[in-house]
């Protein structure tokens, strides 16, 4: 799994203060316990330490499996915040709310249960529509790097099947994911071993970055494991390797541990820069609510190198932006406020560089480029829509990073689940807890209002999200269509009779009079959806989303809705200055 904030906080843990540990540990209870202090409301109850460390720990000690915690009891609500990464913006928020913090992830009389891994033991206990659970436990499908590439490929060859219709069509991968293999599957790799090779002869030794491609472990982040591809002496070496690790997976009786899968991709050669740096874009894709979907879309932040970029460097934080990756730079902690900028800031720099010399509309960044990022991750989330899991309390904030090459194409580099909650800069001290808290308030009001069978518009807690899908949209479609046989039995008989006529005599005129022409075509505001009788929903997604989307009502449309087409507009909602 791509946990981008889970692993580097687990094993870096003991490097907490001692007064981060006091507030979010769970040892801080069992010390607080030790002094005799009493949690609100609270009872001991035997609790062995080890279920509420984190895994690959140390087991713990007779004398540690003897202690007793303070666990809240009574009146809740009760949240369960597992890990660290985000906890004191998580933890402050529920804390705010009046809510009590618990450290049994077994019990269930919770509300929010937070966690960074996605083990069985957090879903266990699931309760539809009384839990409210981060991250789908199979989101992988969409962040880890096979994932995300398997599940495009598959969207596509289905896309490939539907008749073009007169609207606007689907992304072809080619548009926004740099060429990739799985280097996993072995028809895979000898085509790239093939294809790389032609590019070398041609290319020669005269630019040999011109060929340069970066291998990437599928579920790792932060720069693990990835290195890159720049001559055939770099390929023979992982041929050799990945043949040597086939070899001994065969030998293997019972294979206790699979190798880590790697795709190989082609290296964006001319990226843009920003005063001679490398640099990708953040941005979050948010799904609020799987039942019905609501899934949104939120500006982020700008990361940046600490170094010029120079594709000759054999430096890896020379090609890789993430905070991660730069705290290995020796300057980082001189350049450190620069290594971030916010999004105002880069469409600044854009308007003031490049709107001129390359012909760009003004505020490019959050008018364009923030256009085709919506269209690529509403793209991304109908390749997996129909597979995600979908139970009433799920929901999940995944982090989308995005490259901007010198002729201001727009790249998907890859979909990341628990993505990094640091606030480590003055910049990600101001986005990401808005970021959180804001997930929070939408993830909240739609798990009430659809809990309550409320009406789910206006949303009072939107303010820099951005409706990408409307799923209830959807439910009012599926309606229609499994009732469609009945009606398709009534357009039948009209077509067969004469024109009705009104008590006036009159014939009635199409256009004219107020009942509908035909009934399985929706009419909204500014676009005619035909409904495709006999199908499921998915499949009539498949064959609508080659069409105009679907409008919402008046009282929706400021809202972005995306419902039938994987295009955004602008709604107006920019990141405020």
């Amino acid at each position: 799994m791509t946990l981008e904030g889970g692993p580097e906080h687990a094993q870096n843990e003991a490097a907490l203060t001692q007064e981060e540990r006091r507030k979010y540990s769970p040892l801080s209870v069992k010390q607080k316990s030790q002094r005799g202090q009493t949690a609100l409301g609270g009872c001991k109850v035997d609790c062995h330490l080890q279920r509420s460390k984190p895994k690959g720990l140390l087991p713990c000690s007779n004398q540690d499996k003897e202690m007793k915690i303070e666990e809240p009891r009574g009146i809740g609500p009760f949240y369960f915040f597992g890990g660290t990464n985000g906890a004191e913006i998580v933890c402050s928020y529920c804390d705010n709310r009046g809510w009590r913090r618990i450290y049994n992830k077994h019990r269930e009389d919770l509300r929010l249960k937070w966690c960074e891994t996605k083990s069985l033991a957090n879903y266990s206990n699931f309760r539809e529509g009384k839990h409210l659970v981060y991250q789908i436990p199979n989101n992988k499908i969409l962040t880890t790097k096979i994932g995300l590439l398997s599940s495009l490929r598959q969207f596509e060859r289905v896309s490939c099947k539907v008749k073009c219709g007169h609207g606007r069509r689907t992304l072809k991968m080619e548009e926004f994911i740099p060429i990739t293999f799985r280097l996993d599957v072995k028809d895979e790799r000898e085509i790239f071993f093939s294809h790389f090779a032609q590019q070398e002869g041609k290319t020669g030794v005269k630019n040999p970055e011109s060929c340069m491609w970066i291998c990437k472990p599928t579920g790792l982040n932060q720069g693990r494991g990835i290195f890159l591809l720049k001559n055939q002496q770099d390929v023979a070496k992982l041929r050799l390797k990945l043949q040597s690790l086939e070899d001994s997976q065969a030998n293997r009786r019972t294979p206790h541990c699979q190798t880590q899968a790697h795709i190989v991709q082609r290296y964006i050669q001319t990226p843009l820069l920003l005063n001679g740096r490398k640099f990708d874009v953040r941005s979050y894709l948010l799904i609020a609510c799987t039942a019905p979907y609501m899934v949104f879309f939120r500006h982020g932040y700008v990361r940046l190198t600490c170094e010029v970029y120079d594709p000759r460097s054999k430096n890896l934080s020379a090609h890789l932006t993430n905070q991660y990756m730069q705290k290995k730079n020796p300057l980082y902690s001189q350049l450190k406020e620069d290594t971030v900028w916010s999004m105002e800031s880069f469409n600044t720099y854009v308007n003031d560089k490049f709107q001129v010399a390359k012909g760009l509309p003004r505020d490019w960044v959050l008018g364009a480029f923030a256009k085709r990022m919506q269209q690529i991750m509403t793209q991304c989330f109908f390749a997996v829509k129909a597979k995600l899991n979908q139970r009433p309390g799920f929901f999940d904030l995944i982090g989308c990073d995005f490259m901007v090459d010198e002729d201001f194409k727009v790249w998907l580099l890859e979909m990341n689940c628990n993505p990094a909650l640091h606030t480590n800069c003055k910049v990600l001290k101001e986005v990401i807890p808005r970021t959180v808290v804001e997930t929070l308030d939408l993830t909240l009001e739609l798990f009430n209002k659809c809990r309550l069978g409320k009406k789910t518009f206006p949303l009072a807690s939107q303010q820099d999200f951005v409706l990408l899908y409307n799923g209830a949209l959807e439910h009012v479609c599926s309606q229609r269509n499994n009732s469609s046989e009945f009606y398709q039995k009534i357009v039948d008989k009209n077509h067969r009779t004469e024109p009705r006529r009104h008590k006036d005599g009159t014939e009635g005129k199409k256009g004219t009079g107020s009942p509908p022409d035909n009934p399985l075509t929706e009419v909204t505001a500014t676009v005619t959806l035909p409904l495709h009788p006999n199908t499921s929903m998915d499949e009539c997604l498949k064959n609508c989303q080659e069409e105009d989307h679907i409008t919402s009502s008046q009282t929706e449309s400021k809202q972005l809705q995306c419902c039938d087409c994987l295009t955004a507009t602008d709604d107006g909602k920019q990141p405020k200055t």
